[in-house]
C-alpha cells in the first residue's frame, strides 16, 4: 500500500482523524468568461469556476433561507467538488455520478477501480477527472461511457484543467501531465519533487501548479519547459488563482502567497492563523480564502495583501470558496454550507448537512451544489 492509501485511510476514519490529518481534495480549472469556458455549457465546468480559478460561479445565489431542493446519496465519502453543466451535476465518490440538476435523480454512474476525490472538468461533451486508481480517465458526459484512460504512477487526487485540446492534471506520482483531451495520448509530463494534489490554472499558455515539495511552477503549456519556480515554507495543496497577472496560492507555511505571473516573483505574503489548503477565489480587487484549523475565512486586499475582514466559522475550512454577486459560499468540517457577505464577512445564512465538509460549492442557477464527508450531495436554494 503507497503512502497515499495509507493517508486516505486516515482521512476516512471519525472526525478527530480527519482534524488530524486533513485531505489532499484538489481541483483544476483561461478564464473566458465564467461558465463561458471554450467548448464549455453554461455553469460551472471546473472547480474554481473556469481554467484561471478564479473562484467566481454564475449564480444567481441563494441569498436568504436555504432550504433543501435535495440530496442525492453517493454510496461514500463525497470530498470531490462538483462540476454543474446543462443541467447535469457530475461529482466523485466511490464512483463518477452524473444527476440531474433539477431533481436530484442518477442520470448514470462510472465505477473506477478506487475513490475519485479529483473534481470532474466537462467539455465539449466529454468528462475528465483522476481517480485514486492511478488513472485518468476521459467519460461520455451523456451516458458515461468510457473514451479512454491513461495510468500514472500513483493515485490522483488533482482536478484537471482542459484548454486548447489538452488535458493539465497533477499526480500522486510527483509529475504534472499534459495529454490530448480527444485520445489520452501524453504530449508531455514534468517532473516536481513530490506529491501533486494542487490543480493546474492555465492562463496565457502558462500552467501554475503547486506541489508537494513546497513549490509552486509555471510551466509552458505547449512544452512543459519550466518559466519559474517558487519556493514557500511547507507543502502546497492548495491550488493556484491567476487574475490580471497575479497568482494566488496557499501554503501549508501558514502563509497565503501573491506572485508575479510572468516571473514568480513574490509580491506580498499574509500570514494566516493556520495552513492554507484552501485555494483562493480572487472578484473585484479582494482575495477570499479560508485557513483551515483556526476556522476563518479571510478576505485581502490583492494589491497589498492587507487583510479586508477575517469571519469565523464552526470547524476547520478545507472547502475553497465561491463567490457569487457580493456573496461568499464556503463549506466547514462542522457539517455547515456558510453564506458570508463579501463586502464584511457578516453571516448572512448557514446550513446543516449531516457531515463534514471538504467539497467547495458550486453555485448555479439559484441553487448551491455541494458534497459532504455524510456520503451525499447537496441541494440548496431559497425558501
Amino acid at each position: 500500500m503507497g503512502r497515499h492509501k495509507r493517508w486516505r485511510f486516515k482521512i476516512r476514519q471519525p472526525i478527530a482523524r480527519l482534524l488530524v490529518v486533513g485531505l489532499a481534495l484538489a481541483a483544476a480549472a483561461v478564464v473566458l468568461g465564467c461558465g463561458e469556458e471554450e467548448g464549455a455549457g453554461r455553469g460551472v465546468p471546473m472547480f474554481r469556476g473556469d481554467r484561471a480559478h478564479t473562484g467566481v460561479n454564475p449564480g444567481p445565489g441563494v441569498e436568504h433561507s436555504p432550504k433543501l431542493l435535495w440530496r442525492f446519496k453517493a454510496g461514500d465519502f463525497v470530498g470531490s467538488s462538483p462540476a454543474v453543466v446543462d443541467g447535469v451535476v457530475y461529482t466523485g465518490g466511490d464512483s463518477v455520478y452524473a444527476i440531474d440538476a433539477a431533481t436530484g435523480k442518477e442520470r448514470w454512474r462510472f465505477q473506477t477501480g478506487d475513490y475519485v476525490s479529483s473534481s470532474p472538468a466537462v467539455v465539449d461533451g466529454v468528462v475528465y477527472v483522476g481517480s485514486e486508481d492511478q488513472h485518468i480517465y476521459a467519460l461520455d458526459a451523456a451516458t458515461g461511457q468510457e473514451r479512454w484512460r491513461f495510468q500514472t504512477g500513483d493515485s490522483v487526487g488533482s482536478s484537471p484543467a482542459v484548454a486548447d485540446g489538452v488535458v493539465y492534471i497533477g499526480g500522486g506520482d510527483g509529475y504534472v501531465y499534459a495529454l490530448d483531451a480527444a485520445t489520452g495520448e501524453e504530449r508531455w509530463r514534468f517532473q516536481t519533487g513530490a506529491w501533486v494534489y494542487s490543480s493546474p490554472a492555465v492562463v496565457d499558455g502558462v500552467v501554475y501548479i503547486g506541489s508537494w515539495d513546497s513549490h509552486v511552477y509555471g510551466l509552458e503549456a505547449a512544452t512543459g519547459q519550466e518559466r519559474w519556480r517558487f519556493q514557500t515554507g511547507d507543502y502546497i495543496v492548495s491550488s493556484p488563482a491567476v487574475v490580471d497577472g497575479v497568482v494566488y496560492i496557499g501554503s501549508y507555511d501558514r502563509y497565503v502567497y501573491a506572485l508575479d505571473a510572468a516571473t514568480g516573483e513574490q509580491r506580498w505574503r499574509l500570514k494566516v492563523g493556520h495552513i492554507a489548503r484552501s485555494s483562493s477565489a480572487v472578484v473585484d480587487g479582494a482575495v477570499y480564502i479560508g485557513s483551515s484549523y483556526d476556522r476563518y475565512v479571510y478576505a485581502v486586499d490583492s494589491a497589498t495583501g492587507e487583510q479586508y475582514w477575517r469571519s469565523a466559522t464552526g470547524g476547520p475550512g478545507f472547502s475553497s470558496p465561491a463567490v457569487v454577486d457580493g456573496v461568499v459560499y464556503i463549506g466547514s468540517v462542522d457539517g455547515y454550507v456558510y453564506a458570508l457577505e463579501a463586502a464584511t464577512g457578516q453571516e448572512r445564512w448557514r446550513f446543516m448537512t449531516s457531515g463534514p465538509g471538504f467539497s467547495s460549492p458550486a453555485v448555479v442557477d439559484g441553487v448551491v451544489y455541494v458534497g459532504s464527508e455524510d456520503g451525499y450531495v447537496y441541494a440548496i436554494t431559497e425558501d
